[in-house]
């Protein structure tokens, strides 16, 4: 029993955080051959894989900028190309303007013309038919003066050249007359 409380008394003694020297040698021999594989297997394929991922993240961000300044470059074509569009498009439509009001004058000067033609050919026709009417309208006041005279007179003045001249006279005495008062 002695020695069962001597031994008792002993491991009572050993602190229970720290183990005891065999299996402090072991567990740091058993660290040290992880931590050699680790070292020598394990971490340079970490290494490895963490560098290509770094690669390919920075090669992404170099393309990334390259695409950016690509679109950059295509925005400011594409703006240049709708300036001109718009620039084109209002040259465009002033022409059309002036040519839409060079057509207007045209179609106005013919108009214009056209009027004044048809206003000569309206005097003109009116001119003829006043003079035929006229002409017409002293042969029928000449034959109807010169039946009444007769009428009147009591016999006949058929001469014709006679007749015409009185009633020329007449006629051209009467226009005058009415002419004055105008």
């Amino acid at each position: 029993m002695i020695a069962n409380l001597v031994q008792l008394a002993a491991e009572e003694e050993q602190n229970p955080l720290i183990p005891p020297g065999p299996e402090l040698l072991v567990g740091a021999i058993a660290f040290a051959i992880v931590f050699f594989f680790f070292w020598k297997k394990l971490l340079p394929n970490i290494n490895k894989v963490l560098e290509e991922r770094r690669a390919a993240i920075e090669g992404g961000i170099e393309e990334a900028d390259a695409m950016k300044v690509e679109a950059q470059s295509v925005l400011e074509q594409y703006k240049a190309q709708l300036a001109e569009a718009r620039h084109e498009a209002a040259r465009l439509r002033q022409e059309a303007q002036e040519q839409g009001a060079t057509l207007i004058a045209e179609m106005r000067a013919e108009g214009q013309r056209q009027r004044e033609e048809i206003v000569a050919a309206g005097h003109s026709q009116l001119d003829a038919d006043r003079k035929a009417a006229s002409s017409a309208l002293r042969q029928d006041v000449g034959k109807l003066a010169t039946e009444l005279a007769g009428k009147l007179v009591g016999e006949s003045l058929e001469d014709h050249a006679r007749q015409s001249r009185v009633i020329d006279r007449f006629l051209d005495d009467l226009e005058e007359k009415a002419e004055a008062t105008r």
